[in-house]
């Protein structure tokens, strides 16, 4: 059998070279390209709608009556499960013991609570009910409420959030949801088609594609972006090759 020659095999691994190289300058300039794009995008939208927060409203916090309220040896003696904090907040105007069982860093992170009456002492459940009146008292546009659903991660228009939500639909022009964790009943957010047509572009910028298989993450830290970074290195690494072999060559020469 006739040896294939070093000098005929450097030239086959020098071609595979170059044509990984070519093919994978098409890819990352496409992606280069995708984030100049949604980089300058970002810089010219309107940041007030890029937030969803047109029909949003700040409530406001009423006086509580310390005198009523109830003592928190008696409020903790009907719970189960263990409590590692306790805080006193207001939800729809009224005072409540927000006890923590589970934490995250974050508020998005995953996390369980328990709300309690302070006044009565009784247990208080986010059902339905309780995160319309909540979603509505946040809002503040013209739409009246067309559904009203319990959503668990990952969710859509928050994807960042890890914990069971009630999406609260309303029926006006920016087709607006609004979310409140099902467990503390806090406000999460409010998201519209404005946010909605930015999150598209975000998801372009992180390279965030949920078709993948992997579900969307809400920003760089998924596998995709790994992926790409491998392969930008193995552009890198092949367009040195490439040099290097001209170099050897004598293609490269300094001016006289």
């Amino acid at each position: 059998m006739k040896k294939r020659s070093p000098l005929k095999s450097s030239f086959i691994k020098l071609s595979t070279v170059k044509k990984l190289h070519k093919w994978l300058s098409i890819l990352v300039f496409i992606q280069l390209l995708i984030w100049l794009g949604t980089g300058l995008f970002f810089n010219l939208m309107d940041h007030d709608k890029a937030r969803g927060n047109q029909n949003k409203k700040i409530s406001t916090l009423q006086k509580v009556e310390h005198t009523r309220l109830m003592n928190l040896d008696i409020a903790l003696k009907n719970i189960n499960k263990p409590v590692t904090e306790v805080a006193l907040i207001q939800r729809l105007g009224k005072p409540y013991y927000l006890l923590t069982h589970e934490k995250g860093l974050y508020s998005h992170f995953k996390s369980d609570f328990s709300l309690i009456d302070a006044y009565a002492g009784d247990t208080f459940i986010i059902d339905d009910g309780i995160a319309s009146e909540l979603a509505q008292a946040s809002y503040k546009g013209n739409g009246e409420i067309s559904g009203v659903a319990k959503v668990k991660p990952p969710i859509k228009d928050v994807l960042k959030e890890r914990n069971t939500a009630w999406q609260v639909n309303f029926s006006d022009e920016l087709n607006t949801s609004v979310y409140i964790d099902a467990s503390s009943g806090r406000l999460i957010g409010h998201s519209n088609d404005d946010k909605r047509f930015v999150d598209l572009f975000f998801m372009l910028h992180f390279m965030d594609y949920p078709f993948l298989g992997q579900g969307s993450v809400g920003g760089f830290n998924n596998g995709q972006i790994i992926f790409f970074a491998l392969l930008t290195l193995v552009f890198c690494l092949t367009g040195f090759i490439w040099v290097i072999e001209l170099l050897r060559k004598g293609r490269y020469r300094l001016g006289s």
